[in-house]
Parts: C-alpha cells; sequence; structure tokens
C-alpha cells in the first residue's frame, strides 16, 4: 500500500503540519498548497481542511454516493455560505479549535456538523484533493440500505437543528 510519501497521485511534501500530529497522519494530500501551516481559520491560514475525493480506479465512489453528497454540498453551501464540493472522506483542524466548536452528534451526522459549526463560527473552510481509491471492505454508509437510511436520518437532524 501507498504511503502518502511514496504515491505520485498525492504529491510529496514533508510535514504539512508543523507542530502536529496531523501530518503523519493525513500527509501531504491535505497539505496547503501555499506551504501555510495550519491554523485558527481566520483570515488567509485554513482552520478546516476537508478533503475532496479524487476517484482513483473503477468503483472507487458508486455514482449514487457521488449524487447523496453533491445534493448534501448544494445544502451545506446553501446555509452555511461555503462553496464546497465535497463533505469529503476526511477532516483536519487543531484540536483545541475544534473541542471550541462543542459538537454534539456522535453518529453519522458528526462530519456535517463540524463543517456546519465550523463555517458558521467564521472559520475558513477549505478543501484539498484526495487520491480516493475503491474499498478494501464494506462501507457503513453506502454499503448497506440501513447505513445509507441511518446517514440521511442523521444528517436531517443535524441541518435542521444546526442550520435551520
Amino acid at each position: 500500500m501507498p504511503t502518502p510519501a511514496s504515491d505520485p497521485a498525492l504529491g510529496t511534501v514533508s510535514d504539512p503540519f508543523p507542530g502536529t500530529a496531523l501530518g503523519p497522519v493525513l500527509g501531504p494530500a491535505v497539505a496547503p498548497s501555499d506551504g501555510t501551516a495550519f491554523g485558527a481559520g481566520r483570515g488567509t491560514v485554513p482552520g478546516l481542511v476537508l478533503g475532496r475525493r479524487r476517484p482513483v480506479g473503477r468503483g472507487a465512489w458508486p455514482p449514487h454516493a457521488r449524487l447523496g453528497n453533491a445534493v448534501l454540498a448544494r445544502s451545506l453551501n446553501r446555509r452555511a455560505g461555503t462553496r464546497l464540493r465535497d463533505l469529503g472522506p476526511m477532516r483536519a483542524a487543531r484540536r483545541a479549535d475544534l473541542l471550541d466548536l462543542d459538537l454534539a452528534d456522535r453518529r453519522f451526522g458528526y462530519p456535517l456538523e463540524m463543517v456546519l459549526r465550523a463555517a458558521l463560527a467564521g472559520w475558513r473552510v477549505t478543501e484539498l484533493d484526495v487520491a480516493y481509491r475503491p474499498r478494501t471492505g464494506a462501507s457503513k454508509v453506502t454499503g448497506t440500505v440501513g447505513g445509507t437510511v441511518r446517514a440521511v436520518r442523521d444528517m436531517r437532524r443535524v441541518l435542521a437543528r444546526v442550520a435551520p
């Protein structure tokens, strides 16, 4: 399996988030393109970075999942004033700032609540492309009808509670 440092699809950067534990975990896939460090989220340094899926290989991102994500991104953009194309398979923020958001959802709505609260708090929210490969196991959301129904229900509840 390629590592972020060795995968040509992800690029190369030594430590995109100096002073945090994020560099080794997320690697260069979410490094700000201007080389800035991860910051408090106001001004030019992003407070929340989302990985924008760029499918690599057949079956990496099923059409029904792409459609659902597009609908969700459109709703999120309308409610929070963001310009996102993907809720993303991963999100990165400084821990202290993230805790200040006081996130409550512990189920499928958690990623959406994080983005909504960050945007409403005035954070700069950005997307960076990440290689998105076919799964090796079953998805708890798109892999089953029940998982998809639970995710839709949880996300609708978050939208109604956080950004009516």
